[in-house]
């Protein structure tokens, strides 16, 4: 082997070491500043970025800060980055507690008060069991319901057939409870949701490990309060690219659950970590401008039935067909099993293209398609012919709508390399 050779090979193997310490340090980078984001979107003081003490709107003014920060301009057509509108919510701005025999129980982590259930105050109310499968329907159950005492609460059993029997989700049972306390054991995880309407019953799931074997009594309070016109926006930026009328957008939705009582969803995987990546993402195209026009849109209202595309698709600040393709991001925040692309099996032709590239670079372990579906704001726009991605992470301990899903939680495992195959794919779309 003579020298030149050799200096030839290790010149190769330290230019080797050199690409891998640095794509190490842009990955670690990255992470970095995916984290800083969702540390601020799910710190204690957006209280979950929901409908009590400002919380979504403390968020709404963070987003717009990042965007002015980047020189990201305000939307087509508009002066300012809100596109404002309202719903009606119910909320639970004050005490939320239950005690049974004597034992206080956390909310949120013992407990959850259904979404929709009203305000009560009640001490040591005895407690009888109530076998809702033994009620009827229609009349039948209406007299049945007028027995069931406000002096008394109830645990419930037989619900899933009583559900069943009147045509009802289990979500929707307390719409046909009379006013009153009433708790239903429950054993899986549950998630809490946000409700909007209001109900007279109260109604409260209780995991069975946490009540006595014999419940004789119980204290309860729940301050629910309904807002029947509760401001939101969505936060929508622009990046001009050379075509100023052909769009490609990123969204991503950044309300969550809000609080119930003490207890804050603060929603850190749902879904500030997808907000994270596309604030990541705005920064470096406002960097590195396109041949289209860039469009970043934050939803709010996704949590509370996809509210705000709904609304945006309803008033659109452009028209729909200048998008030549969205891509919507949630749950992004560890990639250890590669990511999901709803949409996938009905845009072939895109989907494709985004795992050849993967299959390229070997980003990710894996590039899993799924069909259509109404999960996330991808949909309305899916629905007036605009060509959508909706992706996912797989990875992660699969805390979802409680109270444990927080930022320590979240690894951003693979994520830079979900940035950089959506660059990628950016790019091939320009092409």
């Amino acid at each position: 082997m003579t020298n030149s050779f050799l200096k030839i090979v290790l010149f190769c193997i330290c230019g080797l070491a050199h690409f891998t310490v640095s794509a190490q340090t842009d990955s670690n980078e990255v992470k970095e500043d995916l984290r800083h984001y969702a540390n601020a979107l799910a710190a204690p003081y957006m209280y979950g970025r929901g409908y009590v003490d400002k919380g979504l709107a403390k968020a709404t003014k963070y987003i717009e800060s990042q965007f002015r920060k980047n020189d990201i301009e305000p939307g087509p057509g508009m002066g300012t980055y809100r596109q404002n509108y309202d719903f009606a919510v119910n909320t639970f701005p004050g005490t939320v507690s239950l005690t049974v025999n004597g034992k206080k129980l956390i909310p949120g982590r013992d407990f959850l008060v259904d979404a929709t259930s009203g305000s009560c105050s009640v001490t040591d109310l005895p407690i009888a069991h109530a076998d809702l499968s033994t009620m009827g329907t229609g009349k039948a159950w209406k007299r049945a319901a007028r027995r069931l005492s406000r002096d008394t609460a109830w645990i419930l059993s037989g619900t899933d057939s009583f559900c069943a029997a009147n045509g009802v989700s289990s979500r929707t049972l307390v719409s046909l409870l009379p006013k009153g306390c009433f708790l239903l054991p429950v054993h899986s995880k549950q998630s809490w949701t946000v409700g909007r309407t209001s109900h007279e019953a109260t109604l409260m799931y209780v995991y069975d490990t946490v009540l006595p074997a014999t419940p004789t009594s119980l204290s309860m309070t729940v301050e629910a309060r309904m807002n029947y016109s509760f401001d939101a926006c969505n936060v929508v930026g622009k990046i001009p690219g050379r075509v100023t009328d052909t769009y490609l957008v990123f969204t991503a939705h950044y309300d969550h659950l809000g609080r119930m009582g003490s207890a804050v969803f603060p929603g850190a995987s749902d879904n500030a970590s997808g907000v994270a990546l596309m604030l990541h993402l705005a920064a470096w195209y406002a960097k590195h401008p396109q041949k289209y026009t860039m469009i970043f849109i934050a939803f709010s209202g996704e949590e509370a039935g996809l509210l705000g595309s709904d609304y945006f698709v309803k008033h659109p600040l452009f028209h729909p067909e200048r998008i030549k393709f969205l891509t919507n991001l949630d749950i992004m925040g560890d990639a250890t099993a590669g990511i999901t692309v709803v949409n996938g099996a009905v845009l072939t032709r895109q989907f494709d293209m985004l795992t050849t590239i993967n299959e390229e670079k070997h980003y990710l372990p894996q590039v899993k398609s799924r069909g259509q579906s109404a999960n996330s704001d991808h949909y309305h726009f899916s629905q007036v012919g605009v060509p959508a991605f909706f992706i996912y992470s797989m990875g992660g301990k699969g805390f979802y709508h409680d109270i444990y899903d927080q930022p320590s939680e979240l690894t951003f495992t693979n994520i830079p390399n979900v940035a950089l195959l959506l660059k990628d794919f950016i790019g091939r779309l320009q092409e």
